[in-house]
């Protein structure tokens, strides 16, 4: 069962992402910090992989990778930690986020098999471009997985020929660069979206640098839903101590809980 294509998601009008670093700050504490986001009313989870040359990160994320790698983390740690966190009633749609790197020296069947294993929806990778995705498109629709699409504003060439190729749902980008808060965004962004919304067969999610309750409604007004990674994962490293410790875990992930519902309230 691909949950990012039942009705709960596709048909939902206002989807709110997080993305979170799988191992961060520890094996245990980030399957804590998924399950703790589904009882804050997300709609999925990205997962990420820590990579050692994250091309698309800021350095908010570079620097959750490089706790998630002293941890242990690796794409088969990630793959691991979604099979516990799905044994411990993760529900909601789960997002895979890795770079092709990665994949490659595992391999893109294998690596499918594991996404099999690991109960994960899709499958997201920045620096994979859509015209050498043929291989691993057809292997994940084969096991009924969705590989998700990035549109940039620079891919207003190719948007309708990637559009016409969504699956579960596509990854808008709204400002070059690498991922990161920003306090503004090009008057461009809002037009792309639209128009991107008129040939998309599947939702059309804005992100990278969406950090506000304010950006967070500003985009859900004009798209189908936000994905929200670097704020949320810079309030997880400022409780990295406390998540860690079994003694103040409770009170980290409640204040992650209400960090969250504030964001989409």
């Amino acid at each position: 069962m691909n949950r990012l294509k039942q009705d709960a998601f596709q048909q939902k009008q206002e989807r709110f992402v997080p993305y979170i670093m799988s191992s961060d700050p520890s094996f245990d504490a980030s399957i804590d910090v998924a399950l703790t986001l589904q009882e804050a009313g997300v709609d999925a989870v990205e997962w990420g992989v820590p990579f050692s040359d994250p091309l698309a990160d800021g350095p908010v994320i570079q620097e959750a990778g490089e706790r998630a790698r002293k941890a242990g983390g690796s794409l088969r740690r990630a793959f691991e930690g979604m099979k516990q966190a799905r044994k411990r009633g993760l529900t909601v749609p789960v997002i895979l986020f890795t770079y092709v790197n990665p994949v490659l020296s595992v391999g893109y069947k294998e690596v499918v098999e594991a996404m099999e294993e690991a109960d994960i929806d899709g499958i997201l990778i920045p620096d994979l471009p859509f015209e050498e995705s043929d291989e691993l498109r057809e292997l994940c629709q084969a096991a009924n997985i969705s590989l998700i699409s990035l549109i940039a504003p620079s891919s207003s060439h190719r948007m309708e020929k990637i559009s016409r190729l969504g699956d579960g749902f596509l990854y808008y980008v709204t400002s070059l660069g690498v991922t990161g808060t920003r306090q503004s965004f090009s008057e461009q962004v809002s037009e792309s979206i639209k128009e991107l919304k008129m040939t998309a067969n599947v939702p059309v999610l804005a992100g990278f640098g969406i950090s506000t309750r304010d950006q967070v409604r500003h985009f859900q007004s004009i798209a189908d839903g936000v994905i929200v990674g670097s704020a949320l994962v810079r309030f997880i490293a400022d409780r990295e101590t406390a998540l860690i410790d079994e003694k103040n875990k409770k009170l980290a992930l409640l204040e992650i809980k209400e960090f969250v519902q504030e964001l989409i309230s």
